[in-house]
């Protein structure tokens, strides 16, 4: 048999490692300055370096800088050796690692200045959508022609969870971030209020999913087998993690909106999925303990063993506790507060950032031909990462139940106990200053890291691996299975009567019943997964073969991830047009629209929601429950996901215009123990209203029912509704009107300024004007902008 020597591409997974190394201690920095920031307001020190400029650049940095050249730098070198192939265009290779990280200072330059979508963990501006987009299928070209062209028949485990990375992340980047743009750097989303709260929530829940998790997974099934020296436990097992989590995971993204606007029936859903996760995700976690047996005395001198071991143990205690979380009751406390941050970062830090630690120091000695330079400061890194871990989650559990106790806690007379939200507030402070040191040292630990890891790489050289590979014939190949072997199966025939069944249950209401859908599901799902790992004596099961099969593999795991996003958006969006021909409320003005885009810019949606739920201490706090109504202009929707401050989807009306000058001026002057940061920059920038048409014409576009002489006249528009605004601040408060759009020491508000706009946004929150939409008359002549009323 005639063999071949190859040799690895490892010059790109060396490039991805130190990316992420980098990025890693950028963005686990830019976590602590905006840690600090919430705990002593005097840390935001400038607009660009405000909380809500800095919080999506953390987010970012963290998932798509860290873990996203982390996972890169894994998926190439494993990938490589699991297929026997080098990756099949090193200028595809270094296509995607240059695009990302240009996509990632992209970044950098866009988000601390306000540039945003506002969408949580997609927030990055349309031109960059298309390169993340472009980046991303030059990555999956390179990866499936490599896999055409594999050495090694069968697909191993880990390449499993690669493939439904890749699919099931382009189908989520590409719907979430359809847009319709305004110019360079603005763009309304395609969808408004309910239809975006959950397309953003079916992305956000599942770029969890399928950017943090199932390529770690695919991670943890090829480098701790490596680091223990051991097989994997079950490949059954493997099986029923993989395709278990596939399918049912996009179907949980609703249990972030429960008791919200959502229809109950997308709620239930998602809730219900959600605690249906709890078995694969745990299947796979004892999947890669186990694994261990046998090698856990190495633990007590192997960091890397330690690294995945704790990795992995936080990967079943976050996905544990997520499940907990989508329980209606448990989130009725926990949803907005503290509690639901102590989650997120129990996975990141605990599975994302362990996980990283211990491939990257398994990996830089085998990369640089030396071992690592100090196995004890690797053993002090674990130890210190896993104190501040600890430090971290225990105080942010502490801090949302408190806040979520406190909230909903009501007087013996009668009436909320706490009424001031800056009560909760004050109480949080010292578990925000815990967090700060817990994160501090898990950085500290980072950066150990990073010195080590150099020193290692220093005493080396860059050594790439090489492996003698047969050179098969197709006689030596064996027959290929058949089309009737692949899609005849017992398991495709089982899968496609329960969707027939699922199918003809929407035309029966009686038997129909949210009930039947998904026991039809989990029965016929599980019996796929038995009949694939059932045995006939002398032939392969059906998994094994499409495990031969990569184009087969990929079109199921594509299948079996669409399945759950197409049944709960498209209904939704099917009933947006009847919803808009029938809403009572009225389009934002144009100044309005201008207001909504200051509060986006500045990051307000970081910490206040627009959601009021169906609870007593939320309506008696915050005034009538929320309805689909409310937002139904809103592109994109601002329910939020957190409250350091109050609810705000009915601050329209409660306050003046004075108040609201006065609380962006210096929020202390209203609360003295708000953290706050002051927007007093806002009273000087001066809007370009010639801008405004624009934007209408692109919500109207996207559905926003503007006529052609409103946008026509949305410049006179706005500056009148200014004007009127800051003649007020004037007569009530004495607040210098500028003359011109300037601010100078002679005066404080320039009229046309962001201001004015958020002030106006603000005021319109929860209100439905009487005379509808705010509009300059037709024949109107607006002055200069001299602060008088025109």
């Amino acid at each position: 048999m005639q063999t071949q020597r190859i040799e690895y591409d490892d010059r790109i997974v060396r490039a991805f490692l130190w990316a992420s190394v980098v990025f890693g201690i950028v963005g686990m920095l830019v976590g602590v300055i905006v840690a600090l920031q919430l705990a002593w307001w005097p840390a935001n020190a400038a607009p660009w370096l405000s909380f809500g400029r800095l919080r999506p650049l953390h987010t970012n940095a963290v998932i798509f800088a860290f873990v996203g050249n982390m996972l890169f730098a894994g998926v190439y070198y494993s990938t490589q050796r699991l297929t026997k192939a080098r990756m099949a265009s090193d200028k595809l290779s270094w296509f995607h690692f240059f695009g990302w990280q240009a996509i990632i200072v992209a970044a950098v330059a866009t988000l601390p200045f306000g540039i945003t979508q506002a969408k949580e963990y997609a927030e990055l501006e349309w031109p960059i959508d298309i390169a993340i987009a472009v980046v991303w299928l030059v990555f999956a070209t390179n990866y499936f022609w490599t896999l055409k062209n594999r050495r090694e028949k069968q697909l191993y485990v880990a390449l499993w969870f690669y493939i439904a990375t890749i699919v099931t992340v382009t189908i989520l980047h590409v719907v979430n971030s359809l847009a319709i743009p305004v110019n360079g750097l603005k763009s309304y989303s395609v969808f408004a209020g309910v239809q975006d709260a959950l397309v953003q929530w079916w992305y956000g829940h599942n770029a969890v999913a399928f950017f943090l998790t199932t390529p770690i997974l695919g991670i943890m099934y090829y480098f701790l087998p490596k680091a223990a020296d051991r097989p994997v436990f079950s490949y059954r097992l493997s099986i029923i993690h993989f395709w278990g989590l596939v399918f049912i995971y996009i179907w949980a993204g609703p249990h972030h909106l429960l008791y919200t606007a959502l229809p109950d029936w997308a709620q239930t859903l998602g809730m219900i999925f959600s605690l249906m996760l709890w078995a694969p995700s745990w299947g796979g976690m004892l999947n890669g303990l186990l694994t261990l047996r046998g090698a856990w005395d190495k633990l007590r001198t192997d960091p890397v063993l330690k690294f995945f071991a704790a990795g992995v143990t936080f990967y079943g205690m976050a996905t544990f506790e997520g499940p907990l979380l989508s329980i209606k009751s448990v989130s009725a406390l926990a949803h907005y507060t503290d509690w639901i941050i102590g989650h997120v970062h129990a996975g990141a830090l605990g599975w994302n950032g362990f996980m990283a630690a211990g491939m990257f120091y398994w990996l830089v000695p085998r990369l640089y031909g030396k071992p690592l330079k100090s196995v004890a400061a690797a053993n002090f890194h674990f130890w210190i990462g896993t104190f501040g871990i600890l430090l971290y989650v225990t105080s942010m559990w502490t801090a949302g139940i408190t806040q979520g106790l406190m909230w909903r806690e009501m007087a013996d007379g009668g009436g909320l106990a706490y009424p001031n939200f800056i009560q909760t507030l004050v109480a949080l402070r010292p578990m925000y200053w815990m967090r700060l040191v817990g994160g501090t040292l898990y950085l500290v630990g980072f950066i150990i890291m990073a010195w080590n890891l150099f020193a290692t790489a220093r005493s080396g050289a860059p050594v790439n691996g090489e492996v003698e590979v047969a050179v098969d014939t197709p006689a030596e190949r064996g027959p290929k299975p058949t089309i009737k072997d692949l899609v005849l199966a017992p398991p495709v025939i089982v899968s496609a009567v329960v969707v027939l069944m699922i199918i003809a249950a929407g035309y029966l209401e009686v038997v129909a019943s949210l009930t039947f859908v998904v026991l039809a599901f989990a029965v016929g799902f599980f019996a796929m997964l038995l009949l694939s790992v059932s045995k006939q004596p002398g032939k392969p099961t059906w998994h094994a073969l499409i495990e031969g099969r990569s184009g087969v593999f990929t079109g199921l795991t594509l299948l079996a991830a669409l399945v759950g996003g197409v049944a709960e958006i498209v209904p939704s969006v099917i009933a947006a047009p009847e919803a808009l021909a029938s809403t009572a409320n009225v389009p934002y003005s144009a100044l309005e629209v201008e207001g909504r885009d200051v509060y986006i810019r500045e990051g307000c949606y970081t910490c206040h929601s627009q959601m009021i739920r169906p609870f007593t201490w939320e309506t008696a706090r915050y005034g009538a429950v929320s309805t689909p109504d409310d937002s139904i202009y809103d592109h994109p929707f601002q329910w939020g996901s957190r409250r350091i401050g109050p609810d705000l989807a009915r601050v329209g009306g409660k306050y003046s215009h004075t108040w609201h000058y006065r609380h962006m001026m210096n929020p202390r002057e209203i609360s003295a123990e708000s953290n706050m940061p002051p927007f007093d920059h806002l009273a000087g920038e001066a809007l370009d209203f010639a801008d405004t048409a624009a934007k209408m014409r692109a919500l109207r576009t996207v559905g926003v029912p503007y006529n052609a002489e409103q946008i026509q006249r949305s410049d006179r528009s706005a500056h009148a509704q200014a004007a009127e605004i800051a003649a007020f601040l004037a007569a009530d408060s004495g607040v210098r009107v500028c003359p011109g759009n300037e601010l100078t020491d002679a005066c404080d508000l320039v009229v046309d300024s962001r201001m004015t706009a958020v002030i106006a946004y603000l005021q319109r929150l929860g209100q439905i004007p009487a005379n509808g939409m705010y509009d300059a008359p037709a024949t109107e002549t607006v002055a200069a902008n001299t602060g008088a009323t025109p």
